[in-house]
This record gives C-alpha cells, sequence and structure tokens, in this order.
C-alpha cells in the first residue's frame, strides 16, 4: 500500500516523465495500450521544441528526477548486458555532481558525530566544500600536528531519502516486470536489488574506511598506486577522516601534458593495477571513474596513480578467478569450444547447456571482433559480448562480475584516453600467463604443499586411527554404498569439477610429511 508521501512522489515521478516526452512508458503498459492514439493529442507533444533521442529523453529525466536516480542510472549503465547499446552509452554520460548542502550544517553533524565542537577536533576546518556529490560531501581541515586531511560527511538525511526512493522505485520495477513487454527480459525488480545493495552500502562510512584500509595495505610498497592513510579514531558511521592527496585528475590530459607525464608508461601501469588486484589480491576498486583517480606530479617520469572514495569494492571467488582467467587466455587464443566448458564447469549457465551451440554462439558474435588489430579490440567489450551471449543461454546474472565488467571497461577507456595505441591483450598476457603457472602449474602446486602442511601435520597422528575404524566398518558391512544413488552422483559431479591442484598440493604435503618422519 502507497503512503501518501509515496504517492505525491510518484505524481512528480509522471510529471517529469511526460515533460521529457516519455508518456510513451506509461501508455506502454497493456492496460493502456488501446488509447496510444492519445498520445499525439495531447498539447505538450504538439509544442515540444527540442527533438532529442529517447535515450537522451531518459538521461534528463534522471537528472531531474534527482541524485538517487542520477546513481540508479549510472549503475544501469554498467548494465549493458540488459540495455540496448544507445540508452548505456548515454547514461554513462550521467554525471554523480550536485549542489553542495550548507557547510554550517555539516559542521553540526562532524560536532554531532564527535561530541565536541570542530575548533577542539581540528586546527582549521574549511566551512566551504571541496567537493559534492549525491551521497556525501568533502571539506578540507587540518589536524593539530598540521597534516592536511579531508572530511567527509554524509548528506542530512539522506538514508530517508534514498528508502523512500527505493521503495518507489521497486514499485515501478514490478509495474515494469509485469506490463512491459521487455519485463520479462530486462528483470527490472533484480536489478532494483542489485541497485539497493550497492547504495545501502555506500551509507556506511566505517565500511569506506575499512576498504581503504585494506587497499592501502595491498599497495603499501607500490610504486604503481597511492591510497590515502585512514584516520581511524575520526571514523563514524556517517564521517570519515582521510589523508588529503594533491594530483592531477585523470581527465585533464593537457594539465598531465604540461607537467611531461609519461601517458604511455601511465596507460600500461594503470592495466598492471586493473590485473593486480583482480587475480593477486582479489579485491578492486569497482568505482574507478575519472572523478576518482588522479596522478601524482611529483615524478612524472615515474608516474603513480592516486584513488580516493572506496565506498564499492569488488571481490571474487578462487574459482571466478581461474575460470576469468581461462576466459581471457581461451578468447584470445580463439578457442571458443573451452570458453563454452568453462562457462560450463563454473556453473555460471545451466548444465544441460549444449556446448557445440554454446560455441557457435561464441563465435559468431566473437569472430568479427578478432577482424581488428589487437589495439583496436575493446576488452571490456569482449567481456560484455560474452555476458550477452551467455545470458541467451539463461546465465545467471553474476553481481561481481558485473563490477568487473563495470571497472575493465573504465579502465580501458581511461588506458586509451591517455594511449591511443594501448594493446591492452599484450600488457596483461605476460600477468595472465603468470597468475595461471602460478594457480595450476608446478609453482601451484608447490604453494598449495605450503599452505596444507600445517593441517596435514596436525592431522596426520589421527590417520591410522580414522583408516582402521572405517576399515572395521567395512568388515562389519556398515559402509556399504549404493553406487547409483542420487547423493552419489552428486559427490561424483563436485569430485568432477574439483580443483585438482588443491588434490595434489594434499597428496603432496602428506608426501613430504611422511619423509621427514621417516627420516628424523
Amino acid at each position: 500500500m502507497l503512503r501518501p508521501g509515496q504517492i505525491l512522489r510518484l505524481i512528480h515521478i509522471n510529471i517529469v516523465l511526460v515533460r521529457h516526452g516519455l508518456e510513451e512508458v506509461v501508455l506502454a503498459i497493456h492496460l493502456f495500450r488501446p488509447v496510444r492514439f492519445l498520445l499525439y493529442l495531447l498539447p505538450w507533444h504538439w509544442f515540444r521544441k527540442e527533438k532529442l533521442s529517447h535515450a537522451a529523453r531518459i538521461r534528463r529525466t534522471l537528472e531531474d528526477l534527482g541524485p538517487i536516480f542520477v546513481k540508479f542510472g549510472q549503475m544501469l549503465s554498467t548494465r549493458r548486458d540488459l540495455l540496448p547499446d544507445d540508452i548505456a552509452i548515454e547514461l554513462a554520460k550521467l554525471q554523480d555532481s550536485v549542489p553542495p548542502f550548507p557547510g554550517e550544517q555539516a559542521q553540526l553533524i562532524i560536532e554531532k558525530a564527535y561530541d565536541k565542537p570542530v575548533s577542539q577536533i581540528f586546527k582549521s576546518f574549511d566551512i566551504n566544500a571541496l567537493a559534492s556529490a549525491s551521497i556525501a560531501q568533502v571539506h578540507a581541515a587540518q589536524m593539530d600536528d598540521g597534516s592536511d586531511v579531508v572530511v567527509k560527511v554524509l548528506r542530512p538525511d539522506v538514508e530517508v531519502i534514498i528508502k523512500r526512493d527505493l521503495s518507489l522505485l521497486y514499485v515501478i520495477a514490478r509495474l515494469a516486470q509485469r506490463y512491459w513487454a521487455d519485463g520479462q527480459r530486462l528483470r527490472p525488480v533484480e536489478v532494483v536489488a542489485e541497485y539497493e545493495k550497492t547504495i545501502l552500502d555506500e551509507l556506511d562510512l566505517m565500511r569506506e574506511a575499512g576498504n581503504a584500509s585494506q587497499l592501502r595495505r595491498n599497495f603499501e610498497d607500490s610504486d604503481d598506486l597511492y591510497v590515502p592513510d585512514v584516520y581511524w579514531p575520526y571514523v563514524r558511521r556517517n564521517v570519515i577522516v582521510m589523508e588529503r592527496i594533491h594530483g592531477i585528475p585523470i581527465s585533464d590530459i593537457s594539465k598531465l601534458r604540461e607537467y611531461g607525464v609519461d601517458l604511455k608508461r601511465l596507460s600500461a601501469r594503470g592495466v598492471k593495477i586493473f590485473f593486480t588486484q583482480v587475480f593477486q589480491h582479489n579485491f578492486f576498486h569497482a568505482d574507478m571513474h575519472p572523478g576518482n583517480i588522479f596522478v601524482s606530479y611529483d615524478n612524472p617520469q615515474n608516474p603513480k596513480y592516486l584513488a580516493v572514495d572506496f565506498g564499492i569494492m569488488g571481490t571474487l571467488s578462487p574459482s571466478d578467478q581461474r575460470y576469468l582467467a581461462g576466459n581471457f587466455v581461451a578468447f584470445f587464443n580463439r578457442d571458443y569450444r573451452r570458453v563454452a566448458e568453462l562457462h560450463l564447469e563454473s556453473g555460471w549457465v545451466p548444465g544441460d547447456t549444449r556446448v557445440d551451440e554454446f560455441e557457435s554462439a561464441i563465435r559468431t558474435v566473437c569472430e568479427p571482433i578478432f577482424q581488428k588489430p589487437l589495439n583496436e579490440i575493446s576488452f571490456g567489450n569482449l567481456l560484455l559480448r560474452l555476458f550477452q551471449t551467455a545470458r541467451r543461454f539463461n546465465m545467471e546474472v553474476q553481481p561481481q562480475l558485473v563490477l568487473l565488467q563495470k571497472t575493465l571497461l573504465n579502465i580501458e577507456g581511461l588506458g586509451r584516453q591517455l594511449d591511443p595505441e594501448l594493446d591492452l591483450w599484450q600488457t596483461a598476457k605476460p600477468f595472465l600467463d603468470r597468475w595461471m603457472s602460478e594457480q595450476i602449474g608446478m609453482r601451484g602446486l608447490l604453494k598449495g604443499v605450503k599452505k596444507n602442511l600445517p593441517m596435514l601435520a596436525e592431522k596426520l597422528p589421527e590417520m591410522p586411527e580414522m583408516i582402521y575404524s572405517l576399515m572395521k566398518q567395512a568388515e562389519a558391512g556398515q559402509a556399504r554404498v549404493e553406487w547409483h544413488s542420487e547423493e552419489l552422483k552428486k559427490i561424483r559431479k563436485e569430485i568432477e569439477t574439483a580443483n585438482r591442484r588443491t588434490v595434489l598440493a594434499i597428496l603432496g604435503a602428506a608426501v613430504l610429511v611422511v619423509a621427514a618422519i621417516l627420516i628424523f
């Protein structure tokens, strides 16, 4: 049941839709299809001067509906497996920049969070916002020791506003799924649920502080990426204090050239950072749009990236990492059958999918791409094509892969902006080859042995008793197994798809432990 406030908000949404010429959204509902002709009788249809594309009108509508709808549009722009290309491209133009709220109000929020005046917290505090977005805004400040910091403050009542608009988005999504012709295919309720999780995570600045600290540790001794330090004693759910960085925005190419920054090296370094985060650390910054990336100008010939805003981070399971790396390698070797097999092995598509049909579909999509020179092939678009093809075979939505696709598209776009000749595959292949070797080669075996050795050493004294007990059960007829049971079929299936590297590592570790016991 809609509350009065929600009804008023829905009326406002419909007025905005009409103002931007999207009244067909309402008239597309089955209930109103018989009166679609009314569209051409409406007065605003006669006098509308601007002839914008459908996609551009959707973008403008979201901008007028406010910051929460803007962020929803940004998220939708990454779901190119669901949207037509023209709409996805237009939504990608949405800018998350909104007017700041009064600095005095931010100061009151900070003082309430710390239960003391700002003058007792900071040596100085700039009442004017340094930057402002839909969820929070940032103020410059200085600690008592002279350190420059930034103070990020959540907008007042932002959680109430977000939850109100989320409830409306669910209403709209359910109506669309029920009445819209493409509702079942585009699964709008599922999309809103995905957005809800992402945006609610951004409301907890303690989570962002934790993300920043982890990323900083991962790149602590790196020349590639610098992550500002978090001032943990000053972290609250709605306020966070971090070291202030000084750099050139990644989008300001003219200024980068003015400082003599090696753009080619910077471009390749961005690719390296991405693959290091995804495959080595398994913890990647999933919101790397140009507004969140800066470049240090201290050493222009050896440029270092500076990152901010850690509200959205992504991770992959070890199996997702292996299957993804295998997919990349197989794609660029044009081994489409292996791509299809990897999708089945990973469980991303149903187990009854025919490998030959899936292989043929992938080949049809990808072969035209490979007619281009490698430095013109978009790695991100290739991954996108893969997802789009897989969706035709009922591939389940994988949120972690959607975040990865979004990040890869951002990184590749920035890389080619810095260096139009960037061959992303040539840059990434040595990294992927090395990583695959570490996972499934001899180095992977030794790594697994080292990891499992303590556990095996601990369990080894219990093994003789366990083996004896099992043999006694078998002798007494208690260990009979029905070879055709459903349980056994499941176990056999799991064994077939299990990680062989781990099995070999355990065997290797057992041999080493036994050898050590015999020797000593």
